[in-house]
């Protein structure tokens, strides 16, 4: 009588069905993963045009307390708010002689993961939602006007 000999030491390794399901598991996890995360990513770049416009919103109020006008300029500001890394500053414009409104956009520069160039743009009464045409998806005010 003759014996068989198994082989005795445990099977190490993946196979190749297995290997598939686990690719397949982190292809279907990425392709809802990563626009969300662009998303995010694109909101938060967003917000700097918000922070800064507000910064601006402010200041234009100090300097209208002080001079009785909005200022014209950003020179003429007493901003403490950076230049946007991610946007353009416009001109503040406003009536003919800004004692009672302005206007100030910035424009969406370089490329924003898959969104157009977008424009956020603020007034003495702030967030404008009429002129910007940021995509409510990416605001981070949820694209509500009105006043801040």
């Amino acid at each position: 009588m003759q014996t068989q000999r198994t082989n005795l030491r445990p099977r190490r390794g993946f196979t190749l069905v297995e290997l598939a399901v686990v690719v397949v598991i982190i292809g279907v996890l990425a392709a809802f993963g990563v626009p969300r995360f662009l998303m995010s990513v694109e909101r938060s770049k967003a917000a700097e045009a918000f922070a800064y416009l507000s910064a601006v919103r402010n200041a234009q109020e100090r300097f209208h307390a002080r001079e009785g006008i909005y200022a014209d300029t950003i020179a003429d500001l007493d901003i403490q708010a950076p230049t946007p890394k991610y946007f353009s500053p416009g001109p503040i414009t406003g009536n003919p002689d800004l004692e009672l409104s302005w206007t100030m956009t910035l424009t969406r520069t370089g490329p924003s993961a898959g969104y157009e160039n977008y424009e956020v743009t603020f007034n003495e009464e702030g967030y404008d939602a009429i002129n910007s045409t940021i995509s409510a998806e990416i605001n981070p005010v949820g694209g509500f006007g009105g006043g801040t």
